[in-house]
């Protein structure tokens, strides 16, 4: 049976032992090697990252990139074999949290290079894959991009119309057509593709069109990206479209199984969502900051704000979406650490949860400030544009919801069709039913 907490509360039981006591995985040494990556970072977007030269840039500045390579930031959970730093999840969420606490754009700069740009490659590649490219990703020597959005197809990504036909020889594939709004889509040189290809059934034979994941190289030639995207945020992030003009992809960089492409994407996708709510977390972190030392040094009507109870309101408000935000990411964090499998509706949850958290409390910040809080130097008003692609991509929140639902009804469907098979034949199936009961009545 699934051990997932919200699994669970779709068959009506409390699986407990995922949230209490709250999980802790790290041991003495890896708490050791965060706290020795947590203040330099830190220190790095303190003192040498400009959040709003980047956003007038709309780049991240070069010296940026740099510093951030020379940390090892690009290949945080890459394994040490491979030049990476090998960080579990719960480590990664620290760092990612930091991130979010300075600027979204190197937040999307990053994640979308290692969370999702060569997330496939961690999961699915072969020892020969990896060894070819690791060892360049994880130094930001070769940045990657994930390219899965089309012109026709966003939400409902099994509509793609990206092809990859077969050479007669078995050698190669030949990429054709269009990826759009991809991060980092500019600036990589390494691509994780998906694209419609013929597969034949081995037990119909019949041909039929499905998804795979393909490694592509820039270098391959027939690879060409559009203008930089002009955006409501995170416009320090390179977000260009990408064309694939009659690409020749080696047939040894096909990305886990012929046609299960689709299966990559989505588990790419899953198992980067818990770092987006530690991500927010962060930037909740620093807007409560902001909000609480205008509070304590604003006067108005002979009293610091800070003593106006409908002040006090806004903040305590803004602590505990914080603090449920940030609690999500990290037990989620924990939980896929200690192997458990079943984390898709989590990660969705607190996907969800984060991003709407975060935009509430930038909102709240702004109030708190007042006109302060509306004007550009500060930095909160480029906060909250940043904010608002969260609710979009990696899955909408509507989507995501969907999801939720779809998945915790699919787990209790499974369970009640066997109890359901069973009450047509109770004299037969007296085991199925007691062992139920038994479950049931243990809850």
């Amino acid at each position: 049976e699934s051990k997932s907490f919200a699994v669970g509360m779709f068959l009506g039981r409390l699986n407990a032992e995922q949230v209490f006591p709250y999980p802790s995985v790290l041991t003495e040494e890896q708490e050791q090697t965060l706290q020795e990556l947590v203040g330099p970072l830190s220190r790095f977007f303190e003192e040498v990252n400009n959040p709003a030269k980047n956003d007038a840039l709309e780049k991240v500045e070069d010296e940026t990139m740099k510093g951030l390579k020379e940390l090892g930031a690009f290949g945080l959970q890459v394994p040490p074999e491979f030049g990476g730093l090998g960080l579990n999840n719960t480590q990664y969420a620290r760092l990612v949290q930091i991130v979010g606490q300075h600027d979204l754009s190197v937040g999307i700069t990053l994640g979308a290079h290692q969370s999702i740009g060569f997330k496939g490659l961690l999961l699915y590649g072969t020892p020969t894959q990896k060894e070819k490219y690791l060892p360049r990703l994880a130094t930001g020597e070769m940045v990657a991009a994930f390219c899965l959005t089309e012109p026709g197809s966003g939400s409902d990504a099994a509509s793609i119309r990206t092809r990859a036909t077969p050479s007669p020889c078995g050698t190669f594939w030949t990429l054709e057509g269009e990826k759009i709004w991809i991060s980092n889509g500019g600036l990589a040189e390494l691509f994780t593709v998906f694209a419609q290809t013929p597969v034949r059934d081995e037990r119909t034979g019949e041909t039929k069109d499905k998804i795979t994941a393909f490694i592509v190289e820039r270098a391959f030639g027939g690879v060409t990206h559009g203008p930089p995207e002009k955006k409501l945020g995170i416009r320090a992030s390179n977000t260009t479209s990408l064309h694939f003009d009659a690409v020749r992809v080696p047939a040894q960089n096909v990305l886990g199984a012929l046609g299960g492409g689709f299966k990559v994407a989505m588990n790419v996708l899953n198992n980067g969502r818990f770092g987006m709510a530690a991500a927010m977390a962060g930037t909740m972190r620093g807007l409560l900051a902001a909000a609480v030392s205008h509070a304590a040094n604003r006067t108005q009507f002979g009293a610091k704000i800070h003593k106006f109870g409908a002040i006090q309101e806004k903040l305590g408000r803004m602590a505990l979406l914080h603090y449920v935000t940030e609690s999500m990411a990290f037990m989620i964090s924990a939980n896929m650490d200690r192997g458990d499998p079943d984390f898709q509706i989590e990660a969705a949850i607190s996907k969800i949860f984060g991003s709407e958290a975060a935009w509430a409390v930038a909102d709240e910040c702004i109030q708190v400030m007042g006109g302060m809080g509306f004007m550009q130097e500060p930095g909160v008003e480029r906060v909250l544009r940043d904010l608002r692609i969260f609710r979009i991509f990696e899955g909408t929140n509507d989507i995501l919801r969907l999801f939720v639902a779809l998945q915790g009804f699919q787990t209790l469907g499974v369970q009640l069709r066997g109890v359901q098979a069973a009450l047509r034949d109770p004299l037969g199936n007296v085991g199925v039913l007691t062992g139920e009961v038994t479950r049931r009545l243990r809850r």
